[in-house]
């Protein structure tokens, strides 16, 4: 019975996030934003292949950018070789308050992993598209501690 309770709360934590609207999604949803984003880009270039996170971004911004551009725009961190996959374990912690621009109607967050011995440090920005959040800005940085 609890297998089936868990498999079926871990289905809505996979859908919830879909719905975007002019509100902040609550701190659960935006870290599975947060996760599901960097883990995405995590993945490409360890890969080198960016098909899937175009296909996550933004109607507006796939439809202005190609899986090839987005390869060349990351060189920098297929290069380094570097594995952000440790955030899926981490919690992230917010820099200031997540919030909607209603100037660009994106959804921002802004944060960090306290990863070691260099700090994850993000800034994310979603856009509702096809009526759900899906990213438009990925702005991720690791900067050395100490």
């Amino acid at each position: 019975m609890r297998l089936h309770l868990a498999a079926l709360m871990g289905g809505l934590l996979m859908i919830a996030p879909a719905q975007a609207d002019d509100k902040v999604p609550n701190a659960a949803l935006q870290e599975i934003l947060i996760k599901t984003t960097i883990l995405t880009f995590n993945d490409a270039n360890l890969t080198g292949n960016y098909t899937v996170l175009h296909a996550k971004l933004a109607k507006a911004f796939r439809d202005k950018i190609t899986p090839e551009q987005l390869k060349k725009e990351f060189k920098v961190f297929a290069d380094l070789g570097a594995d952000m996959g440790l955030v899926a374990s981490m919690s992230p912690v917010a820099s200031s308050e997540a919030k909607i621009n209603a100037a660009r109607g994106s959804l921002e967050l802004r944060g960090y992993f306290a990863t070691q011995p260099s700090r994850l440090t993000y800034e994310l920005h979603y856009l509702p598209s096809e009526g759900k959040w899906k990213p438009a800005l990925i702005d991720v940085r690791i900067k050395p501690q100490g």
